[in-house]
């Protein structure tokens, strides 16, 4: 199991639907900078190098649910 935070699953969830770092920290209320970090965390503890591979980990191992 992939011991990632309460952020930074709500960062991946933002991730998974397609928002860019801008739109995530205008949702999240923080800087661009903060999710930049958060991003670089989550990329280094799945294990991947970018945004499609980071959602398609979260989509298969079930770390977020995308709700219709």
């Amino acid at each position: 199991m992939v011991d990632l935070t309460e952020r930074e699953l709500d960062v991946l969830r933002l991730v998974t639907l397609g928002l860019t770092n801008k739109e995530i920290a205008k949702e999240l209320t923080v800087t661009t900078h903060t999710i930049k970090a958060h991003v670089s965390s989550i990329y280094e503890k799945l294990s991947v190098s970018n945004r499609l591979q980071a959602a398609v980990y979260a989509l298969v191992h079930e770390l977020v649910v995308i709700k219709n």
